[in-house]
């Protein structure tokens, strides 16, 4: 996983060198702008919206965020990423609380104290629910856990204190944990180390946000639902020049 800028994965090949506009916020048309997501459902020849069906949708919720706190002057540069996440859907329990720790790894070098704390907590509450998932022991953490919290050795201390006196003695229905996790605690988590990473006002901010959801859309791509493709190139393509030409008429 990067500590810093990465190039990220390769652009669909059917995707040309032409960017898009793309802007803060949701639109209500392409002429009106376009931001990550939008430009995302407008490729799969979906509704026009932030919140497409053909994305996972927390790496949707990281796209946005990392779409709305990057610099009007480096937000074209995501651009590129956009074919990517097309077609991009997993419903694999583990993802989630794997998609939190990348996010977190990747603010907490950098991220203020108090929010390395809670970005530190982040990451030990998702090995957590990594641990269930698996049957494993909590307090054998995952190689990919211990190397985001040596990231920050400060608030890795303070977390496993706070997640000791805070751990849930009693147990729910299996698979409950994670499915909360899933659909509230996640995609609070990615949205704060999101804003993490955009707050701490380094030069390499928008640099450090790209690389941020590069490393997301591969992990995505690593738990990818089975036989899931996405559009053909030749049609990505077509609506890619289309949707360049809507943003760009503005």
């Amino acid at each position: 996983m990067s500590t810093g800028a990465l190039p990220g994965p390769e652009p669909h090949a059917a995707a040309p060198d032409v960017l898009p506009v793309l802007s803060a916020g949701r639109h209500r048309s392409p002429r009106g702008g376009a931001c990550f997501m939008e430009m995302a459902s407008y490729l799969a020849g979906e509704r026009w919206s932030d919140h497409p069906s053909c994305t996972d949708p927390l790496l949707a919720t990281a796209a946005r965020c990392v779409n709305d706190r990057t610099s009007d002057g480096a937000r074209a540069r995501l651009g590129l990423l956009v074919p990517e996440v097309v077609g991009l859907t997993s419903d694999d329990p583990h993802l989630p609380p794997r998609l939190v720790r990348t996010a977190a790894a990747h603010a907490l070098p950098v991220a203020a104290e108090p929010r390395q704390r809670v970005l530190a907590v982040a990451v030990l509450t998702s090995d957590g629910v990594l641990a269930e998932l698996d049957g494993r022991d909590e307090a054998l953490l995952e190689p990919a856990t211990l190397a985001a919290l040596r990231r920050a050795p400060g608030a890795q201390r303070w977390a496993a204190r706070f997640v000791e006196e805070n751990r849930p003695r009693r147990r729910g229905r299996p698979g409950a944990r994670s499915r909360e996790f899933a659909r509230r605690t996640a995609p609070q988590l990615v949205a704060l180390a999101v804003g993490a990473l955009a707050d701490t006002g380094r030069a390499d901010a928008d640099d450090r946000l790209r690389a941020m959801l590069a490393d997301l859309v591969a992990e995505v791509r690593r738990h990818a639902v089975p036989g899931a493709q996405r559009p053909p190139a030749p049609v990505v393509a077509q609506r890619w020049v289309e949707a360049v030409a809507l943003t760009a008429s503005r």
